[in-house]
């Protein structure tokens, strides 16, 4: 089985009864859809980081504690532990959220926002909220500034087994 599995127009009962006969699955909801990710992939959500994730609010500016990570690593989803972006694309924008200017391949799914004006992003894995980008502010050579809720992310040190176990959570995906 493929590590997520998405129930957009099932009812959410159905859905309960499935996670409830796969050993090894949970439930995650999303704005939009439910999903079915493997238990151990990621803690469950606080109360911040499912107001982010699930519901779309934003963190107060430099108060993210990746706004000023430096380490070399990757950041992943929070809800379904997938890749999202490598600190290589990761810089200082001062805008008071991490910014990269670039997401991995495949990662990031960008949409309309509701305000009309902005580019959501949100994980291609799970629909998680992430944030915000923007294009044509000449921060970097590319150009783009994805703007990311630190609550939205967790970071794994280069090279350590919870990269390793992303990195083949992504490739099970696929």
């Amino acid at each position: 089985m493929k590590c997520h599995t998405h129930f957009k127009d099932v009812p959410l009962l159905v859905v309960s009864i499935i996670a409830s006969l796969l050993p090894g699955f949970t439930l995650i909801k999303t704005r939009n859809a439910e999903a079915l990710m493997p238990a151990s992939a990621m803690p469950p959500l606080n109360k911040s980081e499912a107001a982010v994730i699930l519901n779309k609010a934003t963190e107060p500016p430099f108060s993210g504690k990746y706004n000023h990570q430096g380490e070399p690593g990757t950041y992943i989803c929070r809800q379904c532990g997938m890749p999202l972006y490598s600190s290589a694309d990761k810089f200082d924008s001062g805008c008071g959220w991490p910014s990269f200017d670039a997401e991995l391949p495949g990662a990031v799914r960008r949409l309309p926002d509701a305000d009309g004006q902005r580019t959501e992003i949100v994980c291609a894995s799970c629909g998680g909220h992430l944030g915000h980008v923007f294009e044509g502010e000449g921060f970097t050579e590319k150009n783009t500034r994805h703007c990311v809720n630190s609550l939205s992310m967790a970071f794994v040190e280069k090279g350590s087994e919870a990269e390793k176990e992303a990195f083949a959570r992504q490739q099970s995906a696929a």
